[in-house]
């Protein structure tokens, strides 16, 4: 069963333990300069976002069909079964792709590295596994962020905008958005005042890379043989060239004198 996370931004005081927790799961300092950054970075995963008594938190939000390992060459990301999607920086090439995917502008690049990584929130894909929460569910103080199964949570988000209607904006963001990510959430105040986009599909991004690979043109195939054809002459010829040489190392040197 698929776990997710739900956000309920009506129920944050903006205390911040889910970013301390997070960087204590994941290694990353975390000071009072850090805390003042309001935004996601390499050192950063989770950031809480503040306007006036207004929050919201921003994450990866671990889509249920995501662009970022769609288009990763190397499969140095993937998606699990248990929600999370996961990054294998063994596998990566630095080529920064999912950067360019993700839709919410999520993975980060340890410019500043001489080995640098991509770096992105991955749920807590570890403690996931064993079936514990993630950390900043676990360390939130009211229940703001709770982890739990997503049909779960999806059914308590509803009923809370049933039973509060003038309470939130009537949408679970993340329920629908890109075809359904592992985390969802509730506001007060539109999405958008805090960056989420709105203007987003509802299908899944990699349904449009096979969408855009279908409608590629014959000759590009055809090119790729034409190269094809071009490196079998190229290598043919060095073949021969080998051969040559080879067969002048063992010929018997022609007597003096001799026709040519």
């Amino acid at each position: 069963m698929s776990q997710a996370l739900l956000y309920d931004a009506t129920l944050c005081i903006n205390c911040k333990q889910c970013e301390q927790a997070c960087a204590a799961k994941n290694k990353l300092r975390y000071d009072d300069a850090v805390a003042a950054e309001d935004r996601q970075s390499e050192h950063k995963f989770t950031v809480v976002l503040a306007k006036g008594d207004k929050f919201m938190r921003r994450l990866c939000m671990n889509c249920a069909d995501p662009a970022c390992a769609s288009v990763c060459p190397v499969g140095a990301l993937h998606k699990t079964a248990a929600g999370p999607v996961v990054y294998d920086e063994d596998k990566c090439m630095g080529c920064r792709y999912c950067m360019v995917a993700c839709p919410f502008g999520v993975p980060k690049y340890e410019w500043s590295k001489l080995l640098p990584r991509v770096q992105k929130c991955t749920m807590c894909a570890d403690r996931v596994a064993l079936g514990q929460p993630t950390a900043c569910a676990e360390a939130c103080p009211t229940g703001a962020t709770k982890f739990g199964e997503r049909d779960a949570l999806v059914a308590e988000a509803q009923q809370r905008l049933h039973d509060n209607p003038g309470k939130y904006v009537n949408h679970i963001y993340g329920l629908n958005e890109v075809g359904g990510t592992s985390v969802l959430l509730l506001s007060s105040v539109p999405f958008e005042e805090f960056g989420y986009r709105t203007d987003i599909t509802r299908d899944p991004l990699p349904i449009f890379t096979y969408r855009v690979l279908s409608r590629i043109p014959d000759f590009v195939p055809l090119g790729g043989i034409l190269l094809g054809g071009v490196w079998w002459i190229t290598h043919r010829r060095e073949e021969v060239a080998e051969a040559e040489r080879k067969l002048s190392a063992i010929r018997p040197p022609r007597p003096k004198g001799s026709a040519q």
